[in-house]
Formats: C-alpha cells, structure tokens, sequence
C-alpha cells in the first residue's frame, strides 16, 4: 500500500510539474513579446524547452527534430501572432485580451492536443500546423524574396505530411509521400505569393487571415481523406472522397468568388 501511495504521489507531482512548466512557457513567452517587442528572445526559450529533442546520442538527433517540427511551427506561429499583435494598431486592453486569447490557446495546445498519440489528435495536430504555419509566412513574408517564401511553406508540407504519415503504422513511403504532398504545397504557395488576400478577424483584432491558408488546409483535408481511403480499400473510393471534394470546392469557390470583395490585398498587409 504505501509502495502504491509514492507511485501515486509521484504521478500527482508529474502531471503537475508537466502543467506548470508548460502554463510557465506560454506566459513567459507571451511577456517577453509584449515587453521586449522581438521575436528573438522569445524563439531562444522556445528552443531551450526543446532541450529533450537533443538529450539523446547524435544519431537520434535529425529524425527528433523532425518528429518536432509540428510542434515547432505552432510554437514560432504563436510567437510570431502575439508580436503582430504588439505591433497591430489597437487599443492596450484589445491588445491585453487578444493575447490573452492567443495564449489560452496555446496553453491548449500545449496541455490537450499535443500530447496525444491516437490517430484522429496527430491528423488533428498536423492540420493545424498546417493552418498556422501556413498563415504566419504569409503574415509576415510580404516583402521576403520568393524562394526563401517558398522553402519556408515547403518545411511546413513536409512536416505536415510527414506527421500525418507516421501516424499509420509501417508506411513505406512514408519520405516520398511527404515530399510529393509539400511540391504541391510550394506551387500554392508560389501563386498565393503573387496574390496575396487576408481578412480582419472578427474576434481577435491586428491579425489578417491569409485566404491560402484556409485553400491549403481544405486541400490538406481532401488529401488525407484520399490516402486514409487507399490504405483501407486499396483504392481510392468515391464515398470516401466525395464530400470531402465538395466541400473543398465549396469553400475555394466562396472565398476566390464572394470574399475577394471584402479582403485585403498584399500591398496592405
């Protein structure tokens, strides 16, 4: 019995250092980016909590870092939001709640999606990496030069790609797959470059949605319903993509048609 009691004291004491230090690191970070005003600082914490990635022999270290990179690119997309934020043309308690807001969520990242290894949370995890990685390139890369736009929504297909891909067991093609879904990905990318539209964000003032994110996530949706399709049947079945298909049509079809008018061009972002 009291060998059960320190096991039990020592998970209670686990689950709320784990808690702590993350809560710890969102605040923190969300501070050190409304006082310091820079992205550097906070990206150097952010790096430092990854310290476990490289706690392991050299060999070990490129396939961590990759198994890390959906985690990352939340990690920088949260950093990178809250100093457009500073940097937004709002009133100081608009400014408190927006990232407030943007912390809370990240907190939520942190405690409830991230650390979750089923099936359905990694498809969930990897698609909204996709959505905020996606999203923050193009809402701070407007006057980047074009290839280092495109190798940077590159890096967020394959590590996309590839976290989705590990989720399902003895994937041999598991490199390639993830290399093909990240070519599409850059030549997205490459148009939406040339043509830029955002939109204000109803709740959460100073930041733009940029519409390629929101295309590439329907195209990321649409994707995975065809291959989780092909790894069940051995084909690619029409039940199965069918409304994924409409769906993605839709929502491309309303945003390029209806929501052009109300959007914001590159050159005003």
């Amino acid at each position: 019995m009291d060998f059960l009691k320190i096991v039990k004291r020592r998970s209670f004491l686990h689950e709320f250092t784990y808690i702590a230090l993350n809560v710890a690191l969102a605040v923190g970070l969300m501070f050190i980016v409304r006082y310091a005003n820079s992205i550097w600082p906070a990206f150097f914490l952010l790096l430092l909590s990854k310290w476990r990635v490289l706690a392991v022999r050299p060999r070990y270290w490129f396939a961590n870092i990759q198994s890390d990179l959906v985690s990352l690119i939340i990690g920088i997309s949260f950093i990178v939001g809250l100093y457009n934020l500073n940097n937004a043309s709002i009133g100081d308690v608009s400014l408190w709640v927006s990232q407030i807001l943007f912390t809370l969520a990240y907190i939520a990242w942190l405690l409830f999606l991230r650390p979750h290894a089923k099936q359905k949370y990694v498809i969930m995890q990897a698609g909204v990496a996709l959505f905020f990685g996606i999203s923050t390139i193009y809402s701070i890369s407007y006057g980047w030069s074009a290839s280092l736009v495109v190798l940077m929504v590159w890096l967020v297909g394959y590590a996309t790609a590839r976290h989705t891909l590990n989720s399902y067991e003895e994937e041999p093609h598991m490199v390639l797959l993830s290399l093909a879904w990240s070519l599409i990905l850059i030549e997205i990318g490459w148009i939406a470059y040339h043509w830029t539209i955002a939109y204000r964000m109803p709740i959460i003032n100073g930041i733009l949605l940029p519409q390629v994110s929101i295309i590439t996530l329907c195209f990321g949706f649409l994707s995975f319903k065809a291959y989780d399709s092909f790894v069940h049947h051995q084909k690619v079945r029409m039940q199965d993509i069918l409304l994924p298909l409409i769906f993605t049509i839709s929502i491309i079809a309303v945003l390029i048609l209806a929501f052009n008018n109300v959007s914001i061009s590159a050159t005003n972002i």
